[in-house]
């Protein structure tokens, strides 16, 4: 995502429509409805449960998974790194070890773990280019999933190495899996930011198509409207 959170604001319109141009030419990840669900799954349990993964923009990810059945909250925010550079001007600056991630919220009776993964895998990012999601280049838009338990660890492995023997991607997936630490939340206009900044190009040309392609290949991961 643009480094400056004012960037629809204080850029020139040139510079933005030389944005857009190049987003416009990055080829969409090309996934199927008959993207394999995982072969192992954590077991169902009672209460809420949470999984921490990241996919580039915080933005894109998070607006996927905010629509998701069965997930009750996505966070944005940061991991990876200390509390001390866990802000965005210093995360943007490539400087830390944090990735941009999102702290997700779900019941384990409407979706699963690794239901999760599959739509993280398949939707929310290309897990296969390494420190970068598009024209977002960086350590900070790395692939990752921190997970939070043995169990967890053990899903997401697996279906790494589910999907490169499958060849579900031209390339090997780069994800790495990585015990969490610490999940900082992200400062507040990060929050909820697709559905709160509705005429930012970059949420029109990225997050939004992400969504579309949601609801697209897999309607019935879609919270359903009351």
């Amino acid at each position: 995502m643009p480094r400056d959170p004012t960037w629809v604001q204080n850029k020139s319109m040139a510079k933005k429509f030389f944005l857009l141009l190049v987003l416009a030419a990055l080829p969409m990840l090309a996934v199927d409805s008959s993207f394999p669900d995982p072969a192992l799954d954590v077991k169902s349990t009672s209460g809420k449960q949470t999984a921490i993964l990241a996919g580039g923009c915080f933005w894109c990810v998070e607006a996927v998974f905010e629509i998701m059945e069965g997930v009750d909250d996505v966070i944005s925010g940061y991991s990876g790194d200390t509390q001390e550079t866990a802000k965005y001007d210093i995360v943007s600056s490539r400087r830390t070890k944090h990735a941009e991630a999102v702290l997700i919220t779900f019941d384990p009776a409407k979706t699963s773990y690794g239901q999760l993964l599959k739509i993280f895998f398949s939707v929310a990012h290309d897990p296969t280019t390494l420190n970068r999601q598009g024209a977002d280049i960086g350590p900070q838009y790395r692939s990752v999933i921190f997970y939070t338990s043995e169990e967890q660890k053990k899903v997401a492995e697996a279906y790494i190495k589910q999907l490169n023997a499958a060849h579900v991607f031209a390339k090997p997936i780069v994800t790495e899996v990585v015990a969490l630490e610490k999940f900082y939340t992200a400062e507040g206009y990060h929050q909820n930011y697709s559905v709160q900044n509705r005429s930012n190009p970059y949420v029109i040309n990225v997050s939004d198509p992400k969504v579309e392609k949601l609801k697209k290949l897999f309607p019935g991961c879609v919270r359903k409207r009351k």
